[in-house]
């Protein structure tokens, strides 16, 4: 199985060299359209750079990607509270089980106490 994966990354990586490479041709990018960088005091926001198109195609799925990612992150919170809720509740039920079974324990023989836990 974990060749398979590999062997989709390797397509992937390929297919995404291949993309890259026959898309290397410069584009504008700008943080605003021409017509709102002239309004006055909105000229520090406008800002052009030129990058090759794959660079635009590939950072933006990356920044899609993450952006999902932080999304699905902080809706599975409420879920990830619970679970530790739950874990720290079965931690306390498990010290007082032990609890009890020490103090049901205290009076028998050693070798009879380690039995009944061995079978519990």
């Amino acid at each position: 199985m974990r060749y398979i994966r590999y062997a989709v990354y390797a397509v992937v990586a390929i297919v995404l060299i291949v993309i890259s490479l026959a898309n290397r041709g410069a584009v504008t990018l700008s943080t605003l359209p021409e017509g709102l960088a002239a309004v006055p005091g909105m000229g520090w926001l406008a800002v052009s750079v030129q990058l090759p198109l794959f660079l635009v195609v590939l950072g933006s799925m990356l920044l899609g990607f993450v952006i999902g990612e932080l999304f699905e992150w902080l809706r599975e919170h409420k879920y990830r509270a619970e679970a530790a809720r739950k874990q720290g509740e079965v931690k306390k039920l498990e010290r007082e089980l032990k609890k009890t079974q020490g103090e049901r324990d205290k009076d028998k023989d050693e070798v009879l106490a380690i039995l009944d836990q061995s079978r519990a």
